[in-house]
């Protein structure tokens, strides 16, 4: 079967440069979807996105439509027919295949509609699949334009169709498809005529667009980078950023612009926030990451003249500047802790009282948590205080991603200790998942605090995370403490900070069960977690059972039955946990503490118990300064006296002191795997 290359491009006004690669990708996969469905092979694909258009390349697509042909099963013929005459089963099979009953096949066992479909050319087939996977496209809003009761994400300006080098004669979204595109705005304000589809890229290139996004990108990256270092610096892409820029420009032709030393007076992050935000500059850093006052813009024309560019860049980036660089003076004009006074009036949520209030409560249970943890109690205390203050500031006012970091220059303005002004900024990390934790103690302290506070305060009035709604990330709130435990190796007990955060509140929440109910939550995310790290459900479940209080002390017991389970002797011992937990579940009455050797009357039964003492010799120690591995790779010994016990021994003895001290034997042996996990619940 013959095969031709299939081009089309939609050109339309510019395009939510946000928006533009998931648009491409989207319409790329429609098409595929609509071509896979007709049956049409192809052997390759490619997609282009420019402000001003979409495109999808498809290469050596059929042209035409292979034949098909179907068979659908219906009713038995008996019961199709009764007293020679049709059922309303076999007239409904016919009115489902659309024909009449003497066109169905009544000769097997059951009716048969057989049909053979000859394909069709696919120019008659395309527009239809491309106006599907355009309707298709991810867009929230879409708008109208004049007179046309069309819609899409822009009002569109012109169409090219082409399979080889015919045009595909159709209207879609008020265009009529045609072989001509349009070049640059001011380049190449001319039509372009795309030869073939195979021509497009080079066709587009010689009219000042390069329409292949992945290209502008790795222009836009490399010459970036080249520029930054000529200036001794590097750049600050963030990948996000590039690809709005990407999307911005059909000709990037990237320039080095300079803004007044003085501004570097002001935090460079605020400077660095603006300049990303609002005018899409590329900032750079020297060596030592200390701001340049040079930053980098991507124009989307080749001027004779570029000074005409820089100059008009650097003209509009010195009101943004400016603005920061007020609120920072004004900000300073008084004592960060001066600004609780605004924060009494904010409420932080109707039933949990003001910002400052929180603040309060944040200081008492961060200077509560910091001994437990190394920090100091006074210095978390402080930083508590003064934690939300930056956020009644100009600066955080103005640019709401400064929050804790303008509060850290301020701090250090007002002669804070350093770690009291780092957990300004340290409160609110991690900021997603797998971002920055807490350096400083203060900060980590801070940090827990904080994130309990909200999550018992929120549980304590009832507004519990549901499915997929957070208001409030609770959940990230929780990963939050358990990552700053975990991967610090601090060494919190929990209960007892959630217990101090519950009583802060007094009145205000329901505490009955509350703690309970806060800490459930947050070790619950750890079984996540686990999973993500490719340990078994199970392993996290018999740890899970010892409810232990410290996210640390579960994590080394987690890591430790993890190892446990690749031990030869893992799988039995397990198994023998589980009889032992079962046997141990039908116990009547209280077990002994005491083993008794005189009632034992198997040599077994004096070998298991000899190897239980051995053992729990060893493993205290072990247990008690956390060396669970250590701990269960010793009982994984146990293996063999516990076998030969089971073999030789009936557990449930006629003999009622018998069995009791029998049960008192295997309560011990449970006990010493109970101080690391449940191993009975390994799967």
């Amino acid at each position: 079967m013959s095969a031709q290359d299939f081009l089309v491009e939609l050109g339309t006004e510019e395009l939510p440069p946000k928006a533009l690669a998931t648009l491409g990708d989207a319409f790329l996969a429609g098409i595929e979807k609509g071509l896979q469905a007709a049956g049409l092979n192809y052997t390759g694909k490619q997609v282009y996105a420019a402000p001003r258009r979409l495109a999808v390349l498809i290469r050596q697509l059929d042209v035409q439509q292979p034949d098909r042909s179907i068979n659908i099963d219906g009713p038995p013929v008996q019961a199709a027919f009764k007293d020679g005459e049709p059922t309303q089963a076999a007239l409904g099979f016919a009115k489902k295949c659309g024909v009449e009953l003497s066109d169905i096949d009544q000769s097997g066992p059951k009716l048969r509609f057989s049909q053979h479909i000859p394909g069709k050319a696919t120019t008659s087939l395309l527009p239809t699949i491309v106006e599907d996977s355009l309707n298709d496209l991810p867009i929230p809003k879409r708008m109208h334009w004049g007179a046309s009761r069309e819609e899409f994400v822009r009002p569109t300006q012109w169409l090219v169709m082409l399979l080889g080098d015919q045009v595909v004669d159709c209207t879609i979204l008020a265009q009529k498809a045609g072989r001509e595109s349009r070049g640059h705005r001011f380049h190449h304000p001319e039509n372009v005529l795309i030869t073939t589809p195979a021509n497009y890229v080079e066709d587009l290139r010689k009219a000042h667009v390069l329409a292949d996004f992945a290209e502008r990108r790795e222009l836009i990256s490399k010459r970036t980078a080249e520029l930054a270092m000529q200036q001794e610096g590097t750049a600050i892409v963030p990948p996000a950023l590039l690809d709005e820029v990407t999307a911005l420009v059909e000709w990037p032709v990237p320039l080095v612009c300079s803004f007044e030393e003085r501004f570097l007076e002001v935090p460079q992050e605020a400077l660095i926030t603006t300049m990303q935000d609002n005018q899409k500059y590329f900032c750079l850093l020297d060596s030592e990451g200390k701001l340049l006052p040079r930053f980098i813009t991507v124009a989307n024309v080749e001027s004779r003249d570029p000074k005409q560019i820089v100059q008009g860049n650097e003209k509009v980036v010195r009101p943004r500047l400016t603005d920061a660089e007020f609120f920072f003076k004004q900000d300073k004009k008084q004592p960060l802790e001066s600004f609780n006074e605004r924060l009494k009036n904010v409420v932080f949520q109707a039933q949990l009282g003001t910002v400052f209030e929180k603040a309060e409560r944040v200081s008492k249970l961060a200077a509560f948590i910091a001994p437990y943890i190394g920090g100091s109690a006074a210095n978390a205390g402080r930083a508590g205080l003064l934690s939300k203050c930056d956020l009644a500031s100009e600066m955080v006012g103005e640019f709401p991603e400064m929050q804790g970091i303008a509060g850290y220059y301020y701090a250090l303005n007002d002669g804070e200790p350093q770690d009291v002004a780092l957990a300004l900024n340290e409160q609110y990390m991690p900021r997603g998942a797998g971002a920055e934790l807490p350096q400083t103690l203060t900060g980590a302290a801070v940090a827990i605090a904080d994130k309990l506070d909200t999550l018992v305060g929120i549980f304590g009035i009832g507004m519990l995370p549901t499915g997929s709604k957070d208001p409030y990330a609770l959940r990230r709130a929780a990963l939050g403490v358990l990552r700053i435990l975990i991967e610090k190796q601090l060494d919190l007990d929990l209960n007892v900070a959630v217990e101090f955060a519950v009583k802060q509140f007094g009145a205000n929440v329901k505490a009955a069960g509350l703690s309970e109910q806060v800490l459930e939550f947050v070790f619950d995310r750890l079984r996540a977690r686990y999973e993500d790290e490719g340990i078994d459900v199970s392993t996290y479940l018999a740890v899970r059972a010892l409810k232990p209080g410290s996210a640390l002390d579960f994590d080394q017991r987690v890591q430790a039955v993890q190892a446990f389970r690749k031990l030869p002797e893992a799988d039995a011992l397990a198994a023998a946990n589980k009889r032992v937990s079962n046997l141990l579940g039908k116990a009547e009455g209280a077990i002994a503490d005491q083993v008794e050797p005189k009632y034992f009357d198997n040599a077994n039964e004096f070998s298991l118990y000899s190897a239980i003492q051995q053992a729990d010799q060893a493993v205290q120690p072990m247990a008690a300064a956390r060396q669970y591995s250590e701990a269960l790779a010793r009982l994984a010994a146990l293996r063999d006296p516990v076998d030969a016990f089971f073999e030789a021994v009936m557990v449930n003895a006629e003999d009622a002191k018998v069995r009791a001290n029998r049960y008192a034997l295997l309560s011990r042996l449970r006990g010493l795997f109970l101080g690391v996990a449940d191993i009975s619940l390994l799967g």
